[in-house]
């Protein structure tokens, strides 16, 4: 995915950098609204002829054009992409403003980068949703889940899950290999950013192994203290991925 930062704050601009490409996106930065326009613009005809999906992360108070102006600029012109305001603008009626112009998640400084990476993934799996279902099924060696009938099995048998299970599952199938802390889970499945119940997490993740891999090529691997991943050849040693 890459990621769209229309930011004039250098300092603010830079962690986020840092931070999603660590992530394993690719990330442009534009340092004004106007420049953040034309990436934009150029971004949605890139997607649009069948290239990458463009996220935005809007600022509102930048130096030449507000971002509310770069909001409605694009919606104007049609272009769909993706737009995450953040922003040290915290009032109902600032965050009634930008959804109202087109925004479709409203986040305030100070924020959570955990917080941050859960309201990207949300809004990629609702964009995911607007297309042709080409990746309702997730399928991680013989396991697969279906999207439309959450429904999951491994080689070829069912496998009955409760919902927070399902959601962790669908997280982790939906980046085969890649390496999840136990805080990240939280924020995406959870909606919380603190273990409520100190070791929800390893609870979960043993219930999900009793149920998939129980008889079975282990799929769910432990990086410790790092996290979980679930992939069908862990042999090949990784960087940790937050």
């Amino acid at each position: 995915m890459n990621i769209l930062i229309i930011e004039d704050d250098q300092r603010i601009a830079d962690f986020l950098q840092r931070g999603l490409r660590a992530e394993g996106m690719r990330v442009q930065v534009a340092r004004n609204g106007r420049d953040g326009l034309d990436l934009a613009r150029a971004a949605w005809k890139e997607q649009s002829a069948g290239g990458e999906t463009t996220l935005v992360i809007l600022d509102i108070m930048l130096g030449d054009i507000t971002g509310l102006e770069v909001c409605q600029t694009l919606r104007a012109a049609q272009v769909e992409l993706p737009i995450l305001v953040l922003t040290a603008l915290s009032t109902v009626e600032d965050r009634v403003a930008g959804l109202r112009l087109g925004a479709d998640d409203y986040l305030c400084k100070p924020f959570d980068f955990e917080e941050l990476l859960a309201r990207i993934e949300a809004l990629r799996r609702r964009g995911r949703g607007l297309k042709a279902a080409a990746t309702t099924v997730l399928r991680v060696a013989d396991l697969e889940l279906d999207r439309t009938t959450m429904k999951v099995t491994r080689a070829g048998k069912v496998v009955a899950l409760t919902v927070r299970e399902l959601a962790l599952l669908e997280l982790l199938m939906s980046a085969p290999g890649r390496l999840f802390s136990r805080e990240r889970i939280l924020a995406n499945v959870w909606g919380v950013n603190e273990d409520p119940l100190t070791n929800i997490v390893d609870v979960y993740i043993g219930r999900l192994r009793n149920k998939i891999d129980t008889g079975a090529v282990p799929l769910i691997h432990t990086q410790r203290g790092l996290g979980y991943r679930l992939e069908a050849d862990p042999a090949a040693a990784r960087p940790p991925a937050d």
